[in-house]
């Protein structure tokens, strides 16, 4: 096993990263779990949420890229 050199990662690519994993992939992810329960309008506003989210930080980085 080796050591991975994460000396080559971008601000930016960690903040990319760190906003999907924290924020619009819960939202999806719990999304689909309300649907699996029944829950219609809870999961879907959920996944809307996410893929709005997605969206949002697609606009932003685009804004200062």
């Amino acid at each position: 096993m080796t050591i991975v050199d994460t000396s080559d990662i971008s601000v930016q690519m960690f903040v990319a990263v760190m906003c999907f994993v924290l924020i619009i992939a819960p939202l999806v992810s719990l999304g689909a779990l309300r649907l699996f329960q029944g829950k219609k309008k809870a999961g879907l506003s959920l996944i809307g949420g996410g893929i709005l989210s997605y969206f949002v930080f697609q606009l932003v980085s685009g804004l200062f890229h």
